[in-house]
């Protein structure tokens, strides 16, 4: 029986925030995205597992773009708060399982400034919420995967995990954990419902 399911966060309860991320900071920078993107994949897994601050962040991509660090106090928050979108149907139906009496868990891999813009925004309706940046693991490796249900209180099999990206799901089914990948709320509401859950 399915006692508690999972959401990510980017791509499932809100609009893929990176390529919006990627323009506000190259043009910040006065780089291209392309540059962007070449540091972001080479210092973002530090920063998102929590090893480095977003100074430490900005001190090594702008080193290897050759421009100056950002003065100013989060580069990266203002640019994941101005491209911040909601996907309010995902959210109402996080709290309609919340309200059937499901477990309800948030799992991202996520920096340190979006995660203070989750807590400013006031979701309360999450029994759990982890985030990489802070138990210093991510998706899809296996051990943020155990804390998550560890934290809900429950078995793999009693849980389901949903996700937009395709390693994550396998991640999660390594684990033993039920696993949707999430393309639209429709075709989430039907799996779930596959799934016996009360929607």
């Amino acid at each position: 029986m399915i006692k508690a399911i999972i959401f990510d966060w980017g791509g499932v309860l809100i609009d893929d925030p990176i390529p919006g991320l990627i323009l506000y900071c190259s043009k910040y920078l006065n780089v291209s995205e392309g540059e962007f993107k070449g540091v972001l994949r080479r210092f973002r897994p530090d920063f998102e597992r929590g090893m480095i601050s977003e100074d430490v962040f900005w001190e090594r991509a702008c080193s290897e773009l050759g421009v100056p660090k950002p003065n100013i106090e989060s580069l990266w928050g203002d640019a994941f708060r101005s491209v911040y979108s909601e996907k309010r149907e995902v959210f109402s139906l996080a709290c309609s399982l919340k309200e059937n009496g499901y477990r309800v868990g948030f799992l991202s891999n996520t920096e340190v400034p979006p995660m203070n813009y989750f807590y400013e925004k006031g979701y309360r309706f999450f029994d759990v919420a982890i985030f990489s940046c802070i138990v210093g693991v991510k998706k899809p490796e296996r051990g943020i995967y155990e804390i998550t249900l560890n934290r809900l209180g429950v078995q793999p099999k009693e849980a389901v995990f949903i996700d937009d990206k395709e390693e994550n799901i396998r991640g999660a089914e390594g684990v033993g954990i039920n696993a949707i990948l999430f393309k639209s709320l429709e075709q989430l509401k039907k799996e779930l419902s596959n799934f016996s859950i009360r929607i």
